[in-house]
């Protein structure tokens, strides 16, 4: 053992028994939040996508019932997803109040918001409408900060507003369009603290199967904006219409929900909203590339601000002495640092591997973010 205080053993590799230094727990913190970064964007880069295709879908679809279709895409495609991985229905073991967290994330988030936003629309240019929608990001911030006491530093908060800035940018009405706010916006800016709402109460049951909480969401927002939909009158489009729909709603709502959920487990909320908030850039761009717009100087500008805003959040460092609590949970892991857990069951030594187990309360200081793992109070 060295002298050094970054030499002491802390822990030891339950596959092995070598031991591992404070040096390997930061090498593996760093790797084990790559992921996660990565996961953040990528849901952003499909739901960003998902934008400019569904725009090509309104020609055919209105907008109230394109939205029940998106998300019905979402749903029954992740269910047979599920049903495919587990052969089988499976519904995973969650307690009373994590239920009730997921019911109220898709409450807010499926239900409240697409329908305040569809009702906003009616009354609210898109300019005006795309400016409002960068509220999300704000609020998903501001909530998790100060309700639910997500810690946040300069590097964190400099970089969110960053890429907000980008994202207005990009929105910001043309001289020829109408920007004015009424009772619409009202509706819109009800729209983002609801889905504000929705991701702060996802991150609370972030460790459980991310298929199952995305799939569910999905199925019941499309359930519900359908219906709505069907009753103030809309038809059903063309079979390859709605086949169309489905399917980006798999990708830029589905799967891009699943790699959402997976970087609040890693990241949490306040970091994940604003990478995700990525998503009108990367939407933008696509619509460059692919259906021949224009890029402006705005897009350059808003471009330039969100890699500093990534960047920013790339480059945090936060480091203390901290003590987890004992807690239970189930989610998919590895033996380490954190998983120092014996088995109640035969076990083959493969990891990564999904079961109910315990942290024995511990106190020790290493680079962290507050994943799930890393909910605890800062003085």
């Amino acid at each position: 053992m060295g002298d050094h205080p970054a030499d002491c053993l802390i822990a030891c590799d339950p596959a092995t028994g070598d031991p591992q230094t404070l040096q390997e727990v930061h090498l593996i913190k760093r790797l084990s939040r790559s992921p996660a970064v990565v996961a953040a964007l990528v849901a952003a880069l499909l739901f960003g996508a998902s934008t400019p295709f569904a725009k090509q879908l309104l020609r055919d679809v209105s907008p109230v019932l394109l939205a029940g279709l998106l998300y019905l895409g979402s749903g029954i495609g992740l269910g047979i997803l599920r049903l495919v991985r587990d052969r089988g229905w499976q519904t995973p073991r969650m307690s009373g109040r994590e239920w009730l967290w997921l019911m109220l994330a898709i409450g807010f988030g499926g239900v409240l918001g697409p329908l305040a936003l569809m009702l906003g629309l009616m009354s609210t240019s898109p300019a005006t409408a795309s400016l409002l929608l960068n509220l999300e990001s704000v609020l998903t911030a501001v909530i998790a900060w100060a309700v639910f006491r997500e810690n946040a530093d300069r590097h964190v908060v400099l970089g969110m507003f960053a890429i907000v800035a980008g994202a207005v940018l990009l929105a910001w009405p043309r001289p020829h369009e109408n920007a004015g706010l009424g009772g619409g916006a009202l509706l819109i800016a009800c729209a983002c603290l609801c889905w504000a709402l929705d991701n702060n109460f996802t991150r609370k049951v972030s460790a459980n199967d991310a298929l199952f909480l995305a799939g569910l969401k999905g199925t019941v927002a499309g359930i519900v904006n359908t219906g709505i939909a069907l009753a103030l009158g809309a038809t059903l489009p063309a079979m390859p219409a709605i086949s169309e729909a489905m399917v980006v709603g798999l990708l830029g709502y589905g799967v891009s929900l699943v790699l959402f959920v997976l970087a609040l487990r890693g990241l949490g909320t306040a970091r994940t909203g604003a990478y995700f908030s990525t998503a009108p850039f990367l939407g933008a761009a696509i619509a460059i590339l692919f259906f021949g717009d224009h890029a402006t100087p705005l897009f350059w500008v808003a471009a330039t601000l969100m890699g500093i805003g990534v960047w920013l959040h790339l480059s945090e460092r936060h480091e203390h002495m901290h003590t987890h609590e004992a807690i239970t949970h189930t989610h998919r892991h590895v033996h380490d640092i954190h998983h120092q857990h014996t088995h109640d069951f035969p076990w083959d030594g493969t990891e990564p591997h999904t079961h109910p187990h315990t942290h024995e309360p511990i106190t020790h200081s290493h680079r962290h973010y507050p994943d799930i793992h890393h909910q605890h109070k800062h003085d």
